[in-house]
Parts: structure tokens; sequence; C-alpha cells
């Protein structure tokens, strides 16, 4: 097993504090107490609280981009890029969902030029994910509906993952996309 060095652990504790407490209410004492080291020791390995914070946004921010990027390379339908991405936001949420809980929640703690940047990062995921709903559209694929009220619902239906309890069996991810992506991509409506 991989050893974790000092700077990803602090990252990882804080990601479960944040998540705990939020941001605003975790201090860097009871941090440094988390990771089993001095409140002054911890300047030795990050420089501020926010520096976390933007961290665990941007790492979150990145996954989400790359997935993006590999859904918009394939050749593919729409809605098989849709489908790719709804999987990708499952998959993110549960490989670690702390972070996601900081990611969807704790960004507006976030300050210039920073905050910016994430929203300007955010804003391009979102258009991107509406381009590939545009063309489900036009080639008939996804009912024409506005592309922003499509994008906001499916994102939207994908943020309770991350709330799974911590004493909640171990979820079939391969079962849960299955299920996920049938529900958001054909509704709940039995056609008749």
């Amino acid at each position: 097993m991989a050893q974790i060095n000092k700077k990803e652990d602090i990252l990882h504790k804080a990601a479960l504090l944040f998540h705990q407490k939020g941001y605003s209410a975790t201090s860097m004492r009871e941090l440094a107490a988390a990771v089993g080291i001095e409140a002054s020791s911890l300047y030795n390995h990050i420089s501020s609280k926010e520096e976390l914070l933007t961290n665990i946004c941007f790492l979150n921010a990145k996954k989400f981009s790359e997935g993006m990027n590999s859904s918009e390379s394939i050749d593919a339908s729409p809605s098989s890029k849709l489908s790719m991405l709804i999987k990708q936001h499952i998959d993110i949420a549960l490989e670690d969902k702390t972070s996601m809980t900081v990611f969807d929640d704790e960004w507006k703690h976030l300050s210039e030029p920073h905050l910016s940047s994430f929203l300007q990062t955010r804003k391009e995921y979102q258009k991107r994910f509406c381009n590939i709903i545009e063309e489900g559209i036009k080639k008939g694929e996804i009912q024409n509906l506005p592309p922003n009220l499509i994008m906001n619902t499916i994102i939207s239906s994908l943020r309770w993952i991350h709330f799974k309890p911590e004493s909640a069996k171990k979820v079939n991810s391969i079962k849960l996309h299955e299920q996920i992506v049938s529900l958001l991509l054909n509704g709940i409506a039995i056609k008749q």
C-alpha cells in the first residue's frame, strides 16, 4: 500500500473536517490535532487554511475537466457522452465524498483570484456539458428543452451521492451507474 505523505494527509483531514464542520468553523488547531502534529508545525507543510480549500476545490475541478475531455474526445453519440459524464460524477463522488462535499458547498469561501478562477472553470465545464446536450437535441436524441435546464437537473440529481452515510454498505457502482443513467436519460414514466 502506498504511503500518504504529510501534505496529502493534511489535505485529506482538512477535507474531512470541512465536510463535518464547514470551512469557517474548522480551526487550524483542530486540523493539527487531527493530523497529530502541533498547530505551528502545519505551516511547514501548508501556507494557510485557504490553501487547503483551494487545493480541494481545484483538484476536484481537474477531475471533472479531465472527464469532460475524455467524453468529448470519443466518437460516440451525445447520449453516450452524457452517460459517460453521469458515470464520471458518480465515480468522483464515491471516490472521495468528503472532498466532493467541500467542492460542492465550501467553494464560496475562496478569496480572489481563486474564486473567479474556480467560477470560470465551473462555467466552462457547464458550457461544454450544454454543448453535448445541444448536439443531442439537434440529432433528435434528447428532448428539445433548454440545455441549461437539462444540465442543471442532471448535476443536481447527482449531488446526493456524496452524502451517503459512512455506515451504509458499499455501493455497487456499476449497478448505480446503470440505474441513474437509465433514470436520468430515460425518465421514470413507463412509456405506453
